[in-house]
């Protein structure tokens, strides 16, 4: 499987890597936190950490740490607006389940220690 970028997301990613000196590509992950286990990271990416896997797409390179791999994989990256707001959304298939306040998620095979 992979992660993926939708053509929304892709021209947003591209716009902060212009901005930013050095950029290689979004860093994506996730982190322990909330009452469900996992949270999303997302950041400009400066570096390939060893063990990272890429996935190139319409010119960004996504790199996810082998830790967070097992979590999103599959994962497909939106950017929506909707009314004033502006934000990054995530459709992944290994989600089980979410916290009431949409701060962290669970996968089925993979709880947060």
């Amino acid at each position: 499987m992979a992660v993926t970028l939708t053509a929304a997301a892709a021209d947003r990613v591209r716009q902060y890597l212009a901005a930013t000196p050095g950029a290689t590509g979004l860093r994506f992950g996730v982190r322990k936190s909330g009452c469900s286990g996992w949270a999303y990271i997302v950041d400009v990416a400066t570096d390939t950490a060893p063990g990272d896997a890429v996935f190139e797409q319409d010119g960004v390179a996504v790199r996810v740490d082998a830790d967070s791999l097992p979590q999103v994989d599959g994962t497909e990256i939106d950017w929506v607006r909707q009314g004033l707001n502006q934000q990054f959304v995530f459709r992944n298939p290994r989600m089980a389940a979410e916290c009431g306040c949409g701060e962290s998620f669970t996968t089925a095979d993979v709880a947060a220690p």
